[in-house]
């Protein structure tokens, strides 16, 4: 089956989506969004879905990307406008390797930290200890020089951005109150950014039959001021 746009199964509050969001838009591809409500999630995307996880994409021939970070290297090899896959400093295989480990270890840790009443034998605190552990290493990072690979962003900040959000926002009082001035900055200009703001718009539960709701199509920068 054919379509005319790629199509994107999301979720607006899902960290993963939003990464995916973000470099579709950064990219200008356009894609027909579909919002999935995780408690009754569509056929249609189940029969998409191999994981029936979002996000999930699902290209005009018909293949299927179920990978966030899949998803972010599929669009912004078909257009990368600042260069996200072209850090000043390092290189993509650099960004992979630190991508990997906060989608590891420090999300293991996140989820420990703000789902804890489903992990019952793992200490809430020590959780958040561990995690923030490595937000002080992207604290010694980003003091550098603003973002994780140079003075402007990349596929790293993008795609670590929306975890450490959720992170600030399971305690934001007690995250306020962390001495990671460096940290803070990055996170505040993008959740203050016409970039975020662009990607959290609400959308309704799809369903079969719906009209098409068009996403991705005009890309905008990010202004850190």
């Amino acid at each position: 089956m054919t379509t005319l746009l790629p199509i994107l199964y999301s979720f607006r509050r899902c960290p993963y989506a939003m990464r995916a969001r973000l470099a579709l838009r950064e990219s200008g591809t356009a894609v027909e969004l579909r919002e999935v409500v995780l408690r009754d999630k569509a056929p249609a995307f189940l029969d998409a879905s191999p994981s029936a996880t979002v996000p999930t994409l699902v290209e005009t021939d018909g293949s299927v990307i179920d990978e966030s970070l899949d998803i972010m290297l599929w669009t912004l090899r078909r257009n990368d406008p600042e260069g996200w896959l072209s850090p000043e400093s390092g290189t993509l295989n650099d960004m992979l390797a630190l991508i990997a480990h906060i989608d590891g270890p420090f999300k293991q840790s996140l989820d420990r930290y703000k789902y804890d009443t489903r992990y019952p034998d793992h200490d809430r605190h020590e959780e958040r200890a561990k995690a923030a552990a490595e937000l002080i290493a992207l604290q010694e990072r980003l003091g550098q020089t603003g973002w994780l690979f140079g003075s402007r962003p990349s596929l790293a900040d993008m795609a670590i951005l929306p975890f450490v959000r959720q992170f600030a926002n399971a305690d934001r009082s007690w995250f306020d109150g962390e001495d990671w001035p460096a940290l803070k900055a990055w996170l505040e200009a993008f959740e203050r950014s016409d970039r975020f703001a662009a990607i959290m718009d609400k959308y309704p539960k799809w369903m079969a039959g719906d009209p098409v709701t068009v996403f991705g199509s005009e890309a905008a920068a990010l202004s850190p001021s």
